[in-house]
């Protein structure tokens, strides 16, 4: 056993762990920084290796691997590093394959799904109430969110049952979530969807590839470099692999990190696991009460991602774009796929099992799942799909200190009662990590931002003069939510029922029941609003 002496010692070596460790060392270069990290690696949920390709190996990403332009905090980090970042390949037909193995399998070309003219009157009315909703959360304190704690007490799945008229809607939208999340509707409060599409910018603009969208860009040569790069500029030496925090124990002089091999003194811990695993680790004394139960229910989604390398991108040859959604009730293992061609061209496919397919086929043998997708992407893209140089996969649940991937959800009735716990600091003890971000939660970006939020609460108890005013204001502010967080009144959402939402449910019923009568003006409908998606970006109908 050792006892050194650190000033901050940073629990997690991720991008959110790396980025407050960066901005720590940028501030005052004589602080004394610690990381500490379970895995033999840096970089959390993000995981660049390489397998065989058409021209020998090549570098994919087996978890985050997506950025965004409306993703600051990420972008300005590969910026300031020198790494280069190409757009998601796109262009092409699309496939969805939704309502039951026997269901039509339809192809499209615009960023709009092919839905049937009902299911895009659905569609269309169901993300107007949606986009309404999230308008009105307020990311910061979710408390102030107009109807919170209604909004709280249902799931994503029971406001979809209650609010979209078609079963092909309804799957549609279970693949949503599960993309998003791994996780199914029926797991998460609709106030956290809400919360989370709001911190993305919008609802679809997480499910895109279109400019400004979640998959809009990705890294020359993988998203890990993030964190390897930020070791570097931080100091390997300042970077313990394989030491798993057991225990925290604090007092009024300083703080104690225990792992299986040391006991490290320091003035500030930063904890930035997922908090599921926070959750794991003893504290003493015990953390306030509404902390442990936060942390203990917020469940991890469940993803399994693989990666298929090709000689050729045969279905770029047959006019595919590589995209592929398929719901659950299809008999297909995954939710979707991608082109995932790597920047010197080698073809590959990338795609997701996730959410209760996820459950499903992880007991299953390793291949039978390969041949099950495999099958699949005979069915969707043609037989040459089933001539692969190599597959290889990722269960996320099997990760030792991730257990899942992407993101931890919240269950209805937490972020009313026990949101301001999640970043609010406990004695020397601050937290951080993806999730408790304010812009882009979930996502890299996310990470980066949280990371360094963690990061200037410590320099504002170390070492204040290096905070700027805005940067003072801005710990202030979050300090005052944190402090005088209330509960929204519960009270019905009279405002989903207001005239103008009632006139327009109204006319958008009326005009399928009319319009099923005449297929000419159902198809030029259905153009109209094909149009009208793909030339805005927000998807949002003004009325």
């Amino acid at each position: 056993m050792t006892a050194d002496m650190w000033d901050v010692i940073i629990v997690g070596a991720g991008l959110s762990g790396l980025s407050a460790a960066y901005l720590l060392k940028k501030r005052d270069a004589k602080l004394r920084i610690l990381v500490l990290e379970g895995k033999d690696r840096v970089g959390g949920r993000t995981m660049t290796t390489e397998i065989p390709s058409a021209n020998g190996v090549d570098h994919w990403d087996f978890g985050g691997q997506w950025v965004g332009s409306t993703q600051t905090h990420v972008l300005e980090l590969i910026k300031e590093l020198g790494l280069e970042t190409y757009p998601q390949f796109n262009i092409g037909k699309k496939v969805l394959h939704v309502g039951g193995p026997s269901a039509k399998v339809r192809t499209y070309r615009t960023s709009t799904p092919a839905l049937s003219p009902l299911v895009l009157l659905d569609f269309t009315q169901l993300i107007w109430k949606i986009d309404r909703l999230c308008a009105t959360v307020c990311v910061q304190d979710p408390l102030k969110t107009p109807f919170a704690v209604d909004l709280d007490s249902m799931t994503l799945h029971s406001y979809i049952e209650q609010h979209a008229w078609t079963s092909e809607l309804k799957d549609e939208m279970g693949l949503f979530s599960r993309t998003l999340s791994g996780m199914e509707p029926s797991q998460m409060s609709f106030l956290f969807f809400l919360l989370y599409a709001k911190a993305a910018g919008g609802v679809l603009r997480l499910l895109e590839s279109t400019p400004g969208s979640a998959q809009e860009l990705k890294i020359k040569g993988g998203t890990q470099q993030l964190s390897e790069c930020l070791a570097e500029r931080v100091g390997w030496k300042n970077v313990r692999l394989g030491s798993a925090v057991t225990a925290i124990w604090q007092d009024a002089e300083h703080a104690r990190v225990t792992t299986a091999t040391d006991t490290l003194l320091c003035r500030a811990v930063i904890v930035t696991c997922p908090p599921h695993l926070a959750a794991k680790i003893h504290y003493e004394p015990a953390l306030p009460s509404q902390r442990e139960f936060l942390t203990q229910n917020m469940p991890m989604g469940h993803m399994i991602k693989f990666i298929i390398t090709y000689q050729t991108a045969f279905w770029k040859e047959k006019d595919f774009s590589g995209e592929i959604v398929a719901g659950s009730s299809t008999n297909c293992p995954f939710s979707a796929t991608f082109d995932a061609t790597s920047p010197s061209g080698n073809a590959a496919l990338v795609g997701f099992i996730a959410g209760k397919q996820a459950s499903q086929w992880s007991s299953k043998e390793a291949g039978e799942r390969r041949e099950a997708v495999l099958s699949s992407l005979v069915k969707y893209l043609g037989p040459e799909a089933a001539s692969f140089i190599h597959y290889e996969e990722k269960d996320w649940a099997k990760e030792d200190y991730s257990g899942g991937c992407p993101v931890n959800v919240m269950a209805p009735g937490l972020l009313t009662y026990y949101h301001p716990s999640l970043t609010k600091p406990c004695g020397r003890i601050h937290w951080a990590g993806t999730e408790t971000a304010t812009e882009w939660c979930g996502y890299m970006s996310g990470a980066i931002q949280a990371g360094q939020r963690a990061a200037l609460e410590v320099l504002a108890e170390l070492c204040p003069t290096t905070l700027t005013q805005d940067e003072q204001e801005a710990l202030w502010h979050n300090e005052a939510v944190n402090s005088h967080a209330q509960q929204t009144p519960s009270t019905n959402l009279m405002y989903l029922s207001t005239s103008k939402a009632v006139v327009i449910t109204a006319l958008t019923i009326g005009a399928a029941l009319l319009l099923a009568r005449r297929p000419n003006v159902l198809q030029n409908l259905k153009i109209y609003f094909t149009n009208v998606f793909s030339k805005t970006k927000s998807y949002t109908f003004l009325f």
